[in-house]
């Protein structure tokens, strides 16, 4: 074992630490490895950088334009109503709905937006049928993985393909994973309608199980706890002062939902309404804190409220609930340091977080992938709530497409590359590039509209990780877990070894990238296979297929924090509904690889 050997195993210890901490950005840990190579001299300046000129990186780029402009044309959404449409309205065959159009939207674009663009419609779809939300949206997220299966559009299946190449073997066609990977969608979906649904929770606490418009939203973030109404004394501190000079939040952490005077409600009011003596508020807050506040401003008449949808709701102002979309720029951001209720019009009133409210302390509290927002305020602000990439609106209402007429020139466009990758002509980040490039040049879509629509962390994340595979081939460090690999289970016999690979990437991707994941193990496992004469591109497809096994805990992959806060999932739903799954496909994959992809065949 070498000085370099040594060095490379530190910086992928220390990568998968912060990784599995979570204190770091996964994207700025995968910097931090470019920089610690070309800093410790295990890779020169060029290789360490050579992720960012990838064609794999080129090839992801390109597919988020290619699926942004499928998206604002309405193609998507088209595809994924007419499914949820024929799904009915039993929860078997609507859950199945759902997993086949999220599967199939995954075989043309990255699975997070696959289910982002999904999961108001699922959202909405499991309303209208009645069915329980937490019965849908983990299919849902699973779904948009294993569709990622069954394609070369998925960033870990580029990765190895281009570590393949790196190596001087061929790398894999857009159908190549197919065979095996319709399979598994089809497992995977005959499963979760038959057994996984059963497992998951009947009612989830971001889910419309409701009878009146927003009655239940009530209930569900126990906003009745935290309601009071309080009144201004004439003369007060308060009386002629408005409500953004009054500081509620700052004061005691409330936020104020509504201000009736002279025996009418005005909701949700702006920051400007001046309050009057006799003035009647309804508060949102800690008891505790609004009665040390009572005393120190003369407030008079505190008492809980429990009021019903109709003292939140309005013909002009709306109670609606939102996530964060995977891109949005709110993530690791307060709402007081996003200017949230400046810029959107919209008061938070409560948050959804890991299975509980939070409806409190929010001003402060930095934002999560995945948080669900309660919000209030004036209906006209819906369409911009809609229409904003940060946050993802769960209402029955669905946008209408921004292109609708470019939809036939998008579907062509999109056919053109699709061919051209079944071809083999060009290379396939030529044919992709070329395809993003028609859809800017076609108008599609607007060249700031492609730059917004790339998924920035994951092109990072994916270019700060390539190295990480070329410093393990020439510091040797590949070669020594190989040979460990090769004395555990060659003896075993060749489907032993790639089962080994799938093994060790399912393990991995529960806390990590699929990408990292790929990145490390694929190598190892080319290696493994040289070694003892089995086809390389066959224990590529191991780790393919097993680093997309990010079942049992939602930390394996961004589409299971997406859903996790609206479906209302704990860790243990993952692991109870995700480790049976991830089992089952282990058995399928053992089974189908040798038949499709025979380990002793040519490279």
């Amino acid at each position: 074992m070498t000085a370099q050997t040594l060095l490379t195993f530190g910086i992928l210890a220390a990568a998968i630490v912060l990784f599995l901490s979570e204190r770091v950005r996964a994207d700025l840990v995968a910097l931090w490895v470019v920089a610690a190579l070309g800093l410790t001299g295990v890779l020169s300046p060029q290789q360490a950088f050579s992720g960012f000129g990838s064609p794999a990186v080129a090839i992801i780029v390109s597919i988020f334009v290619l699926a942004e402009g499928l998206r604002v044309t309405g193609l998507t959404d088209r595809v994924g109503a007419l499914l949820l449409r024929l799904g009915g309205r039993g929860e078997g065959r609507l859950a199945s709905a759902v997993m086949l159009s999220g599967a199939f939207l995954a075989l043309f674009m990255n699975n997070t937006a696959a289910a982002s663009l999904l999961l108001p419609a699922a959202t909405s779809a499991g309303r209208w049928a009645g069915v329980s939300v937490s019965r849908l949206l983990m299919p849902l997220a699973f779904a948009t993985i294993l569709g990622g299966t069954a394609t070369l559009l998925t960033t870990s299946n580029v990765v190895v393909s281009d570590i393949l190449r790196e190596r001087g073997y061929r790398g894999y066609g857009l159908l190549d994973f197919l065979a095996v990977g319709l399979p598994l969608v089809a497992v995977g979906v005959a499963y979760m309608a038959v057994l996984g649904v059963r497992l998951l929770p009947r009612h989830s606490p971001g889910e419309a199980e409701r009878t009146g418009p927003q009655g239940d939203l009530l209930q569900v973030y126990r906003l009745g706890e935290r309601l009071f109404r309080v009144r201004v004394e004439p003369g007060s501190s308060l009386d002629g002062k408005s409500l953004a000079a009054c500081s509620f939040r700052e004061l005691c952490g409330a936020t104020v939902v509504a201000v009736e005077r002279g025996g009418r409600v005005s909701l949700s009011p702006e920051p400007g309404e001046v309050l009057r003596g006799g003035d009647v508020l309804l508060l949102e807050g800690k008891q505790e804190e609004l009665e040390q506040m009572d005393g120190e401003h003369c407030l008079l008449s505190l008492e809980a409220a429990a009021p019903p949808a109709e003292h939140l709701e309005s013909s002009t102002v709306a109670v609606v609930e939102a996530v964060l979309s995977p891109r949005s720029a709110l993530i690791g951001q307060t709402l007081a340091g996003a200017h949230f209720r400046e810029k959107y019009g919209m008061t938070v009133l409560a948050l959804w977080r890991a299975g509980k409210p939070t409806r409190t302390g929010l001003r402060d509290l930095e934002l999560r992938f995945g948080d669900a927002l309660l919000l209030q305020g004036p209906r006209e602000r819906i369409p911009v709530l809609r229409s904003d990439p940060d946050l993802i609106l769960l209402e029955s209402g669905v946008a209408e497409p921004r292109r609708p007429e470019k939809a036939p020139l998008a579907l062509l466009i999109m056919g053109a590359t699709l061919l051209c990758l079944l071809l083999g002509w060009p290379s396939p980040a030529l044919a992709v590039l070329a395809g993003a490039l028609c859809m800017i040049l076609a108008r599609v879509l607007p060249a700031d509209l492609a730059y917004q629509a790339i998924e920035w962390r994951v092109i990072f994340l994916m270019a700060g990780m390539l190295p990480i595979s070329t410093a393990m081939v020439e510091s040797g460090a590949a070669q020594l877990l190989a040979e460990g690999i090769v004395r555990g289970l060659g003896g075993a016999g060749p489907l032993a070894v790639a089962m080994g690979a799938f093994g060790l990437s399912a393990l991995l991707v529960q806390t990590m990238s699929g990408v990292a994941v790929a990145a490390v193990v694929a190598p190892v496992a080319i290696l493994a296979a040289d070694t003892l004469g089995l086809d390389p591109r066959a224990m590529g497809m191991a780790v393919v297929l097993g680093s997309s096994m990010a079942f049992v805990t939602p930390l394996g992959h961004p589409v299971n924090l997406l859903v996790m806060g609206p479906g209302g999932y704990r860790f243990r739903d993952f692991l109870k509904v995700g480790l049976p799954l991830t089992l089952l496909l282990f058995a399928v994959v053992a089974a189908l690889l040798p038949v499709v992809w025979p380990l002793r065949g040519a490279p």
